[in-house]
């Protein structure tokens, strides 16, 4: 029944709580029981003093002293609530408030322990004969020579003392117990509303983690765990979204090397079967391969970056770079194809630009990468520009195309990870993101405008080499 936090709160808040509380229900019952007895031994001590007072100047004439007692007592005004008594010199009981003589069981251990022990005064609890609680406290009465004349003596019943301080104490344990059964069932709510919504989660996290991503969790209250809910159903909405794209990820990929692997296989298997072949068809055949082949190695490639960028490993060679060379060398690549495809490439180069600091390899395949976009996304006939600007402290490369460009809903998530706007164009899906992963380890950045049916606009920004002391 209690276990986990449960049981945590049970061990460390419930048993303090317990123990607390019985130490102080403990202490004021003890309190309560000191106070009640302390009051009826001030009582007492009052109630002999002011009677050893009357007798004081009678001690030394023994029937002065018992017709005194005598009188005081008849007349003792709280014969109701306590019994006092005045006994001679011999250990003769003169008189009682009573009215009645004591029998010989009657025993009085004060009396007998004061007179034993030459002690002026001594108190006693204890059981009478008949069973009766009581307290008594007895005074010696001594003369001018300190010879001992007689005694007085008080009891009080401790029967509705006792009662009053067990209904005390009775009442406190109540108003402890009382304490302890709110705390036990105000801190189990506690838990539970906080149990409940924890096993909620655990389980909803469970099958987020066997891949059910459409599970949720109602959120019952607005607090830390409601935001927890939120924060896993939003975590299940974008875990559902990446496995969706690492989907069409994966059957993107599949689909992009197995393009390539078949038009190799195919022209590679007609001129091993057909026997001898024109040139003609030779050298197509060749050409295809030769291209697909590097298709085939570019797409591999570019899984490794991303690869290497998950798992932190790319590694960049810095150093002190001419970029229009090599933007010149990128767009040498892709000026044939642009060619083939009936595009225009148009490349406005400045005469001179300052150098950078960076990894020529990984900035050549970043501009490869945005232009061969631009070409992919541009219509035959369409124009894809290329600038190259100063801003004094960075160099910005401009690669602006005429294409159909991306709309609005996309072009927030148009560099995240395996993300297409466009599902109908090959591509993998992380070309942009692993270029934007490695224009940020230049300290630099790259920006994407776009408008449905108005073309793209890339901008990428490196800062310029900056010669140390």
């Amino acid at each position: 029944m209690f276990k986990g936090i449960t049981k945590r709160w049970v061990l460390n808040t419930l048993l303090v709580v317990i123990v607390v509380v019985l130490f102080v229900v403990f202490c004021l019952s003890y309190a309560v029981r000191i106070y009640y007895y302390h009051s009826v031994t001030q009582t007492l001590n009052a109630a002999t003093a002011e009677f050893l007072n009357v007798l004081d100047d009678y001690a030394s004439d023994p029937q002065s002293f018992s017709a005194t007692a005598r009188s005081y007592v008849e007349n003792f005004d709280d014969k109701e609530k306590m019994e006092i008594t005045a006994i001679d010199a011999k250990g003769n009981v003169i008189i009682t408030s009573t009215g009645f003589t004591p029998d010989s069981t009657h025993q009085m251990p004060d009396y007998i322990k004061a007179t034993s022990d030459n002690l002026s005064r001594y108190e006693w609890t204890g059981n009478l004969s008949s069973g009766e609680n009581v307290k008594a406290v007895t005074r010696l009465v001594r003369n001018s020579q300190n010879e001992v004349m007689g005694a007085v003596r008080c009891v009080i019943s401790l029967t509705d003392i006792d009662y009053n301080i067990t209904m005390a104490i009775v009442i406190i344990s109540v108003v402890g117990l009382t304490i302890i059964l709110l705390v036990l069932f105000s801190g189990l709510y506690f838990i539970r509303s906080i149990v409940r919504p924890v096993r909620e989660l655990s389980a909803t996290a469970k099958k987020i983690a066997q891949g059910d991503f459409n599970t949720r969790i109602e959120k019952s209250h607005d607090d830390e765990i409601g935001e927890l809910c939120d924060s896993i159903n939003d975590m299940a909405t974008e875990l559902g979204a990446a496995e969706r794209l690492k989907n069409d990820f994966i059957s993107s990929v599949s689909h992009e090397l197995r393009t390539p692997l078949t038009a190799i296989k195919g022209w590679a298997e007609t001129m091993q079967y057909c026997g001898s072949v024109d040139k003609e068809t030779f050298d197509k055949g060749m050409d295809i391969i030769v291209k697909e082949s590097s298709r085939l190695t570019s797409i591999v490639e570019e899984l490794l970056d991303f690869s290497r960028l998950q798992s932190g490993r790319m590694m960049l060679m810095k150093e002190k770079i001419d970029i229009l060379a090599e933007l010149d060398e990128a767009l040498y690549m892709m000026k044939d194809r642009a060619i083939n495809e009936e595009k225009h490439l148009l490349y406005d180069k400045p005469e001179s630009m300052p150098p950078v600091y960076g990894d020529k390899n990984k900035l050549r395949q970043v501009f490869i990468n945005i232009i061969d976009n631009a070409l992919k996304y541009t219509q035959s006939g369409g124009v894809v520009g290329i600038q190259i600007l100063d801003f004094t402290h960075s160099v910005h490369i401009v690669v602006t195309d005429t294409g159909c460009g991306i709309a609005p809903d996309d072009l927030p998530r148009i560099k995240d990870k395996f993300y297409k706007a466009n599902q109908s164009v090959r591509g993998s899906g992380i070309g942009l993101a692993i270029a934007d992963e490695i224009i940020s380890l230049h300290d630099g950045t790259l920006d994407i405008q776009s408008g449905i049916g108005v073309g793209t606009t890339v901008t990428i920004a490196i800062p310029v080499y900056k010669e140390t002391n």
